[in-house]
């Protein structure tokens, strides 16, 4: 199958990867979170200082506190799967130039060859997790032909300025989970649910994030289970739940010696002593300290008790939906949905976090091109504050023209395709007056962020309010984020699944039959 979809197409492969890492190059020309400003730096420095942490000391040590190893600079808060790969970088840099890992003195290094293996990095990164995940995923998409409508389709998912601009920008490795959570979205995709749960079992080991989306996966997993065959559909869970916890174990292996060694670990990844959210984040705790401060009414441990049972209650629509309806374009929206409820009302959040709900959207973009560019669209601006504090406002300009750009003029917005000038989409629309209502809002939405934005970079905000504008844009976006997880939800419960259902029932009878 594949072999066929790539005939004759190599050419705009190639094409749009050469696209895609060029864009990706120009932007990590600009600096890096915490450049020149010790003595924390930024997260550029905490992964190289994961690099320096992996490769000086045993496993055993990596997460605990001790003189080599100081928490409190940058001490390693990732799972395992994130530490493995730091040391596979950090071997690597040792072996070009020791000094960019030796204990202690390598604190803050950060030179143009130092910076061109750092960034390097990422770029690998998504050359074997990331890219080839999106390929795969539209490759084996059924619902488009590898003509130009997936061409566009792949190239607009590598282009997304927010994921650019926060691994190759600001820098992290985004890519790795993300692109993890797609191949297994592929395999759920095909029906292949054990390669599934394992690929999504380590995007899980590499970031903790990926719980945002852990209970669609749940959901959808279970609900195939149910909907098998009675005597079939405790095998199909026993082995998912093998793959699960042997692929949880191999991971966790080195760090299993003894309970202390583990719960430390467990005690890294969710540091709640940090605080209800980061900064000046897009969600709805932050907003709604405008006018009720909750952190200043409530204890640490209220809030955590506040923002799980706000959370869980939030999932509980859109994760029963999945439940008892288990197809996979159902699953696809419950991705996005689940991870819009953590994002908004979940604890300890952070700006970057909306990447999660992010990559998703853009797996359904082909499908309802309006909606989801536009909240590509506000997600990337949600995070400008923290963009110009890395000094990326330049980058950020020139990958969101340049996205607007190829977006525009080439996806199909359906029945609103006639209100972008310029589109080459030469569909007649009739245009009628919600349309136009809507088209007027998103062209409204679009006026007012980058008003928000000029604003914040040329006014002077009041010294009682230093941080006007970042709560501004952060409330600004909030308001976006409620609404379009909304509209996501809606888009989930009015969902067609007699096929898909049909499809697993003929499966799980196609089984039986083998069997016998």
């Amino acid at each position: 199958m594949m072999s066929s979809l790539l005939d004759g197409h190599l050419t705009k492969i190639v094409l749009v990867v050469l696209v895609a890492t060029v864009v990706r190059w120009c932007v990590s020309l600009n600096s890096h979170s915490g450049q020149g400003k010790p003595p924390m730096f930024g997260d550029y420095e905490a992964q190289r200082h994961w690099m320096e942490i992996t490769v000086n000391l045993p496993p055993k040590e990596w997460y605990f506190n001790s003189s080599a190893n100081d928490l409190q600079y940058w001490g390693l808060d990732y799972p395992p799967l994130t530490a493995y790969h730091s040391w596979l970088c950090g071997m690597i840099a040792k072996f070009i130039n020791p000094e960019w890992v030796a204990l202690y003195s390598s604190r803050g290094v950060d030179n143009p060859t130092h910076k061109l293996f750092m960034r390097s990095t990422v770029l690998v990164a998504d050359f074997l997790v990331f890219f080839p995940a999106v390929f795969a995923y539209f490759l084996y998409t059924d619902k488009i032909k590898f003509d130009k409508d997936r061409t566009i389709a792949i190239l607009c998912c590598f282009l997304y300025p927010g994921i650019i601009l926060i691994d190759h920008g600001h820098f992290q490795y985004n890519g790795i989970s993300l692109g993890l959570t797609v191949l297994a979205v592929v395999f759920l995709s095909t029906d292949h649910d054990l390669l599934g749960s394992m690929a999504f079992s380590l995007a899980l080991n590499y970031k903790q994030m990926e719980l945002y989306h852990a209970m669609p996966f749940f959901c959808y997993l279970m609900g195939k289970c149910l909907t098998a065959e009675k005597e079939n559909w405790f095998f199909k869970l026993a082995k998912i739940g093998i793959v699960v916890i042997s692929t949880f174990f191999l991971c966790w292996l080195p760090f299993l010696t003894s309970a202390e060694s583990a719960l430390q670990v467990l005690h890294r990844l969710f540091p709640f002593a940090r605080g209800l959210y980061e900064d000046k984040v897009s969600n709805f705790w932050c907003t709604l300290s405008l006018v009720v401060k909750l952190r200043q009414m409530m204890s640490r441990e209220d809030l955590v008790v506040l923002c799980g049972g706000t959370t869980l209650a939030a999932l509980l629509p859109s994760s029963i939906n999945l439940l008892r309806n288990p197809t996979i374009d159902r699953f696809k929206l419950a991705l996005v949905n689940s991870s819009m409820v953590f994002f908004l009302f979940s604890f300890q959040v952070h700006e970057k976090s909306i990447l999660i709900a992010a990559i998703p959207v853009c797996l359904l973009l082909h499908e309802r091109p309006f909606p989801c560019f536009w909240f590509l669209l506000i997600s990337t601006f949600s995070m400008f504050p923290l963009l110009v504090m890395d000094g990326l406002v330049v980058a950020t300009i020139a990958t969101g023209l340049l996205y607007f750009t190829i977006a525009t003029s080439n996806l199909d917005f359906g029945p609103y395709t006639s209100y972008f000038p310029g589109n080459r989409i030469s569909v007649p629309q009739e245009r009628n007056d919600v349309r136009l209502l809507i088209a007027t809002m998103f062209w409204l939405s679009l006026l007012g962020s980058v008003v928000l934005a000029v604003a914040s970079l040329t006014l002077t905000p009041p010294k009682k309010l230093p941080d006007l504008f970042p709560v501004l844009i952060s409330a600004y976006s909030c308001c976006h984020f409620v609404l379009f997880t909304l509209y996501f939800h809606w888009w989930q419960f009015t969902c067609s699944s007699s096929e898909t259902m049909s499809k697993h029932r003929v499966s799980a009878r196609n089984e039986k039959k083998k069997r016998t």
